[in-house]
């Protein structure tokens, strides 16, 4: 059983978000688990980015597609608690989004004791970072050009989960992948 887990691990490691095909569901924190559950079946754990995400059921395909190619068997469950954070992003993922043209979640959405420390402003094109019951602000950095002379033109782009951004420097739009 262990080998079987081990290998869909690795087999889901390439499956890719149909939405950011760039980057896995696992690299994205989408793939949750892996495990043997009480019946003696393998149960592979997927959580949405949000409680509405379109993706999922094409997620949930991809992801018994890829399994049965590789002549496996396993349940797909659809957790929602807890919710989906950015916060469980790999730091490859978030490279891998930089690549591609959308800014990655510049902070952190919650501190070590699962408390949130940082919104999304929607009146300002910054993320509001709370810090000691301070608030600071911290500019969103352009992928392509790295200038933080950028400004929100829309709350939400391609995605709900995305914020659509214009560099002031190079001219060019690029998605912000929000914390949450």
């Amino acid at each position: 059983m262990v080998d079987t887990i081990s290998a869909l691990w690795q087999l889901l490691e390439q499956v890719p978000d149909p939405e950011i095909p760039v980057v896995s569901i696992r690299e994205l924190g989408i793939l949750r688990d892996v495990r043997e559950a009480a019946d003696g079946q393998i149960d592979v754990v997927i959580t949405p980015t949000y409680s509405g995400c379109p993706a999922m059921g094409q997620i949930e395909d991809d992801v018994k597609a890829a399994i049965a190619r590789a002549g496996l068997q396993a349940r797909i469950i659809t957790q929602l608690a807890p919710a989906w954070t950015t916060d469980w992003m790999t730091n490859e993922a978030k490279a891998k989004l930089r690549s591609y043209g959308i800014a990655p979640p510049q902070c952190s959405a919650s501190d070590s004791d699962g408390n949130l420390n940082a919104t999304y402003s929607i009146a300002s094109p910054a993320i509001i970072q709370r810090a000691g019951g301070r608030l600071s602000f911290e500019s969103v950095p352009c992928p392509r050009c790295s200038s933080h002379n950028t400004t929100e033109t829309s709350h939400f782009a391609s995605t709900a989960c995305k914020a659509l951004y214009k560099c002031l420097d190079c001219m060019e739009p690029f998605d912000y992948f929000k914390p949450y």
